[in-house]
């Protein structure tokens, strides 16, 4: 049975695991990320690969997904939004240290490739993938292969314009990107702008009354719950992501749409249905298609270091 090491680093922890041919995680590892300290980031991401390598002799190489843009052709990361990597040569970091191949590449790119592999996206053909979480990342299954682009930074579907005259700003600098518009962050400033509001009263309470103090995520809990207030807007984030989805499906005609990220998982149908409404609104040729499936992704959180480990298989 071939064996690889797939690590998904984000902007609060470091997932890893050992992970084999068939995309079944067999071994775990998990730390917390030290993001303001690059070096201390790669020492984390060498411990977990060193502990998961002990534990499961035979691993053939490593995958690493990261977010932010990266030069997977040379193993760079250019830039990190969560991270303060800038020009940071992390695949030679990594296996200056230990003994086996590695690859890394954006991590919105390797959950992709991990669900169209083994997750919601297996069986369909071309595919896209939405990370609905603290921002919108994205990945493009083109083919059978990752779609990288002309300099391997391509798939920032986050970072279409979708509402270019609206007073969102995105933290890439533009205004009215779809992960200002969409994003699990976005639902938290609105929520903020509007706690004044009489239906507000049950998430302020969630956030100790305090209204700087309300998250995307708590308003998912109360949307959840059945507040009304809380889940009009995530109707109304939803249907912005319809509006980004409705984007990449006209622009490349796939077979299946995947959304994944803690956003998205956090609120379920409540931020999915309206999505498909929207972006069933929005699509062109309807005389001869509908909105393919829009699913959410079965992986779930592996699904990183599940793709991670899947592209390691195919440089070992």
């Amino acid at each position: 049975m071939a064996v690889t090491i797939g690590i998904d680093v984000g902007g609060t922890k470091i997932a890893a695991g050992v992970v084999d041919d068939a995309g079944k995680v067999i071994a775990r590892r998990q730390i917390a990320t030290a993001a303001m300290h690059p070096t201390a980031v790669v020492a984390g991401i060498v411990k977990v690969a060193q502990e998961l390598n002990a534990a499961a002799p035979g691993t053939t190489g490593i995958g690493i997904g990261a977010a932010g843009l990266i030069d997977g052709a040379n193993g760079v990361v250019l830039s990190a939004p969560n991270i303060a990597w800038e020009n940071v040569p992390l695949r030679q970091m990594v296996a200056d240290r230990i003994d086996l191949p590695v690859v890394i590449d954006n991590d919105a790119n390797v959950a992709a490739w991990g669900e169209a592999l083994y997750g919601a996206g297996k069986g369909y053909g071309d595919q896209i993938m939405l990370t609905v979480g603290t921002g919108i990342g994205g990945g493009i299954i083109i083919g059978g292969q990752i779609y990288r682009g002309s300099h391997g930074v391509g798939a920032e579907l986050g970072h279409m314009i979708v509402d270019a005259s609206g007073p969102s700003e995105c933290p890439c600098g533009n205004h009215g990107c779809l992960e200002a518009m969409a994003s699990g962050n976005s639902i938290g400033r609105r929520a903020r702008e509007r706690a004044s509001e009489p239906g507000a009263a049950a998430v302020l309470e969630r956030a100790g009354r305090d209204g700087a103090a309300i998250t995307g995520e708590l308003v998912g809990e109360a949307a959840k719950a059945g507040d009304v207030w809380a889940r009009a807007l995530v109707t109304e984030t939803g249907r912005w992501l319809g509006v980004g989805i409705a984007n990449v499906v006209n622009i490349f005609d796939p077979s299946a749409v995947i959304i994944a990220g803690g956003a998205a998982a956090g609120t379920g149908e409540l931020l999915l249905g309206p999505a498909r409404d929207a972006a069933a609104e929005r699509i062109i040729g309807h005389a001869w298609r509908k909105l393919p499936p829009v699913l959410p992704a079965a992986l779930g959180y592996d699904a990183g270091l599940v793709g991670a480990a899947a592209l390691a298989r195919a440089i070992s």
